[in-house]
C-alpha cells in the first residue's frame, strides 16, 4: 500500500492514542493527504496524520520510503507536492517560515561547523534564531546532553556520537514545544540513548504541552510512540 497506515498501539496497558493529561488544544500538527515527488518519482502519497500536545508519533518504513522527507515537510523546509500541512502553536496556524520558531529539529542533514567550538556553534545558531546565550545558558545546554566541560573543544575533534549530542543541545536552545527527530539515537552509546529517551519523555509531559515526531526503524525508538505511521515507498 502506497498511502500511510496509522496505527495506535498499546504500551503499559494504556491506550497510546489518548492525549497526555497536560495536552493543550492550541498545539497540534495535522497532515491531510500529503504526498511528495522528486521530479517524476513519487516518494509517498496519501499521508493523513494528527498529533496533539502530549503525544509522540513515530514514522517508520523501508529505506527510501520518505521518512526524512516527511519530517522536512512538517518542519517547513520542503513544500509537499500534494496535500496540506497545518501546524498550530499558541492557538494559531503557523506558516512554513513561522513554524520554525516553535520546533527543534535533529537530523543527519544538520551541519555543525567543525572549525568552531561547541559553544561557538550554539552561540552562532542561537543568534540566527534571535537567541542570546549566556555562559550559564551554554553550560546548562551542554550539561543536558552530557557534554559539560567540552564546550571549548572544536567540533572537528568530536566523535560522531558527541556531534549527535550537540545537535540536541542546538534543538533544545529555545525550549521548543515541537521536536522533530530523524534517526534520533544514531551514533549514540548507551548513556546517549538514555539522554534522548529522557528528552522525549520530558517533551511529552512538559508544562503547557509538547509533541514529538520521530522517524526511525529502531524497535526501541518505536516503543516511545503513542502512534505509528508506516510509510511505504511508491513502486
Amino acid at each position: 500500500m502506497h498511502a500511510s497506515e496509522l496505527e495506535t498501539t498499546e504500551y503499559g496497558g494504556a491506550s497510546d492514542n489518548r492525549m497526555n493529561s497536560s495536552a493543550q488544544p492550541d498545539l497540534s500538527i495535522r497532515l491531510e493527504q500529503v504526498g511528495h515527488r522528486f521530479g517524476t518519482r513519487k516518494v509517498f502519497s496519501g499521508i493523513d496524520l494528527e498529533v496533539a500536545a502530549g503525544q509522540v508519533c513515530t514514522v517508520t518504513g523501508p529505506n527510501g520510503s520518505g521518512k526524512s522527507t516527511l519530517l522536512r515537510i512538517v518542519a517547513g523546509l520542503l513544500a509537499p507536492s500534494e496535500g496540506t500541512v497545518s501546524v498550530k502553536a499558541n492557538g494559531q496556524v503557523r506558516s512554513a517560515d513561522a513554524r520554525r520558531d516553535f520546533l527543534g529539529y535533529v537530523s543527519p542533514d544538520l551541519t555543525l561547523y567543525k572549525e568552531l567550538s561547541a559553544a561557538e556553534n550554539l552561540q552562532f545558531f542561537g543568534r540566527l534564531r534571535g537567541i542570546t546565550l549566556t555562559r550559564d545558558d551554554l553550560i546548562e545546554r551542554l550539561t543536558q546532553v552530557g557534554l559539560r566541560g567540552r564546550g571549548r573543544d572544536l567540533v572537528g575533534t568530536y566523535s560522531s556520537g558527541m556531534r549527535q549530542r550537540l545537535k540536541y543541545a542546538f534543538a533544545l536552545l529555545a525550549n521548543p514545544p515541537i521536536l522533530l527527530l530523524d534517526e534520533p539515537t544514531a551514533n549514540l552509546d548507551v548513556s546517549g540513548i538514555a539522554i534522548v529517551e529522557t528528552i522525549v519523555a520530558a517533551q511529552k509531559s512538559r508544562a503547557g504541552g509538547g509533541l514529538t515526531i520521530i522517524a526511525t526503524n529502531e524497535p526501541r525508538e518505536l516503543e516511545w510512540g503513542d502512534m505509528t505511521v508506516r510509510v511505504d515507498a511508491e513502486a
